[in-house]
């Protein structure tokens, strides 16, 4: 079995996969770029196959989306950044998609690399999740042992201010007489 070649870094498809409607989701300009066609072509190529991508597959970023995803890569209002239109937004599913509707070799080989990086994220994700609950299962665990100790701290106090104000208790038992 041949192994395939990448043809983009795995870092580069990561860095242009981005968090929208608490949704991970590439835009069409960067698919482009990634695919080697223009922005154009490929939006032409989705609209003229449009039931093939439901909402859940891709979205039209909308106005204010566009202007808080600007704010987040940290550039200018005035930069457009290319954009003179609202940019597509393709989930993980829409982009696998792409690959019948932009049907060439390197549309191909990057849609395999993009969905097993999106695997990637999503196994990292579960992991960290995983970390996380145990992470909160121990400090659960710290939170009774605080409360415990400061119960044992109260109890100490109470007995200790108990011992100040009790009457001098008379010694009992013998009495050894004194040297000269």
């Amino acid at each position: 079995m041949k192994e395939n070649k990448l043809t983009v870094p795995d870092e580069i498809v990561m860095n242009k996969i981005y968090f929208i409607r608490d949704q991970k989701v590439m835009l069409d300009r960067d698919l482009a770029a990634l695919y080697g066609v223009e922005t154009k072509v490929l939006k032409q190529a989705v609209k003229r196959n449009m039931e093939r991508f439901p909402e859940d597959f891709m979205f039209e970023m909308t106005e204010a989306e566009l202007q808080n995803w600007r704010s987040q890569i940290v550039t200018s209002n005035s930069d457009k950044m290319g954009l003179r239109y609202l940019p597509f937004c393709f989930t993980e599913q829409g982009v696998a998609m792409l690959s019948s509707v932009l049907n060439s070799k390197k549309a191909i080989e990057v849609n395999i690399q993009i969905i097993r990086i999106f695997t990637k994220i999503r196994q990292m994700l579960v992991d960290n999740t995983e970390l996380r609950l145990e992470i909160e299962k121990i400090k659960k665990k710290l939170d009774n042992q605080g409360k415990n100790m400061e119960l044992v701290f109260q109890y100490l106090d109470e007995l200790l201010e108990k011992k100040v104000s009790a009457k001098p208790i008379k010694q009992i038992g013998y009495k050894l007489p004194k040297k000269k």
